[in-house]
């Protein structure tokens, strides 16, 4: 497939940035909307996954969840998200980019204003269902329009760089504004909060993004797409079903099981299939392979980190949902740090040793919060570690999106973009699972819930989460070829 841009209706297309962009390094006026534009949506979307976490206590009461339900209204999120991203990526590719973009927007939009007026649970789960299809749809097409709006080099590695400190920004910054717009107005509010960006999107968007168009007719691959959705459905349940209950619930052991069943035939399918959803042999690609490897574990390990550190500054140190909030504010500036500096590294070192290097740093950062204890002074090694920490991951992430979606052809690229999208929503869906069972099971073999075995849990679980940051450096450098600096 090749892409026929539009060039009625802005940029967007490969050709039409180096047309447009004679000078190297500077963007046209219409490359910085069309910038804005696809960042203010990808950063809402991550805004979405932990929005409503600090307001789930009051949404129950206020819908009439009962408490062991309330998780199903960030599950019904998460596993649509997750499980559809690639589905969709590779619909974009056929029927048009901008054109499941907009729908998405769209979609968001609706399920939005559902989601604030909603009276009962049912209506509250379908509007973060249709949340979830909305982030599966808009996330990975947005990102392919960045990619196709910006040439390789380092004019995309910049886009990229500010693409994936939104969106590891967005996680962080929902649970703040999450907690404020809670505390002072309604949860009700984090949905509407979504309905102006997704109107001004939808009206911004056709004038300045062009449209990739199939030059030839295709199908999609339908037994592909039933078989990696529902691969994809059952692992990010059974995940998510092992941090509520147990790795040995017969719900995880089941949906796990399936989940590997799932996959072994979606392989076999794709083997078969004329017009395969995914060519297996993209996967062969050392720089596809590794890089989307390194995106997973990235975004597992500082979510999660988020989520640990979440219960200690409630329950050892004793903050409020809204203080703990707050006190990742300085995380959040340092991967908005990072992804500025992101670009910058790889132009020095490559992408390989910059994806080795921020595991490093980050691993440093991450393992000396073992030193934490229940002395309120301790916050000022948490600040510190988690900003050195949040650079360290960005680096990482802007490392891991370069690597795995350059030098494709554009035929590859909604592909490309789909995985590496998927990756960032399974590393996020899986990392709170992995570690809650960890801490979960400190506590258990402690025999306790106090602040000890609260504080014991939580640094155990801290420091397999830094081994997994030197666990993927190692991997990283021993396993993913060589890449070449950028000029």
């Amino acid at each position: 497939m090749t892409t026929q841009p539009d060039l009625t209706t802005g940029v967007g297309a490969p050709s039409s940035p180096q047309a447009e962009n004679p000078a190297p390094g500077k963007m046209t006026g219409r490359q910085r909307l069309a910038l804005i534009v696809l960042l203010a949506a990808s950063f809402t979307l991550a805004v979405d996954f932990s929005i409503l976490n600090v307001a789930l206590p009051t949404i129950g009461a206020d819908v009439g969840f009962s408490l062991e339900n309330l998780q199903w209204v960030a599950t019904a999120f998460a596993l649509c998200a997750a499980g559809l991203t690639l589905l969709f990526g590779r619909v974009a590719d056929l029927a048009g980019r901008r054109k499941m973009f907009l729908i998405g927007m769209a979609l968001l939009g609706a399920a939005s204003v559902a989601g604030g007026l909603a009276a009962d649970p049912a209506l509250l789960l379908i509007a973060r269902v249709g949340q979830g299809i909305a982030t599966a749809i808009v996330v990975p097409a947005a990102l392919s329009l960045l990619l196709s709006s910006f040439p390789e080099g380092p004019l995309r590695d910049r886009a990229l760089g500010l693409n994936g400190s939104l969106m590891a920004a967005g996680f962080t910054t929902g649970a703040i504004l999450g907690g404020l717009l809670t505390d002072l107005l309604s949860w009700r509010w984090a949905f509407f909060i979504n309905v102006p960006v997704a109107v001004a999107v939808l009206l911004i968007a056709p004038a300045v993004l062009a449209e990739s168009k199939p030059t030839t007719q295709q199908r999609l691959d339908v037994p592909g797409a039933i078989t990696v959705t529902l691969g994809l459905l059952a692992l990010i349940f059974g995940l998510t079903n092992a941090a509520e209950h147990s790795w040995t619930d017969p719900f995880t052991l089941a949906s796990l099981a399936a989940a590997v069943v799932l996959f072994i035939a979606f392989a076999a399918v794709e083997h078969r299939a004329q017009s395969p959803l995914v060519p297996l042999g993209i996967l062969k690609r050392s720089a596809v392979a590794w890089g989307n490897i390194a995106g997973v574990l990235a975004f597992v390990t500082e979510t999660s980190l988020v989520f640990l550190l979440t219960l200690y500054l409630q329950q050892v140190l004793g903050y409020t949902p809204l203080g703990a909030g707050l006190a990742f504010a300085v995380l959040g500036l340092g991967t908005v740090f990072g992804g500025v500096l992101g670009p910058k590294v790889i132009g020095k070192v490559g992408n390989k040793k910059a994806i080795v290097y921020g595991f490093i740093v980050q691993a440093i950062a991450t393992g000396s919060l073992v030193l934490l204890s229940a002395d309120p002074a301790s916050i000022v090694l948490l600040l510190a570690a988690t900003f050195v920490g949040g650079v360290a991951n960005l680096i990482v992430i802007v490392g891991f999106m370069v690597t795995a979606t350059s030098g494709l052809p554009d035929t590859e690229q909604g592909l490309a973009t789909g995985l590496a999208t998927m990756s960032q929503q399974i590393g996020i869906t899986m990392g709170i699972p992995v570690m809650s069972a960890i801490f979960t099971a400190r506590i258990v073999t402690l025999g306790a819930n106090d602040v000890p075995a609260v504080l014991s849990g939580v640094t155990v679980a801290i420091g397999v989460n830094a081994g997994l940051c030197l666990l993927a450096a190692l991997l990283v450098a021993l396993l993913l070829r060589k890449t070449a600096k950028l000029d």
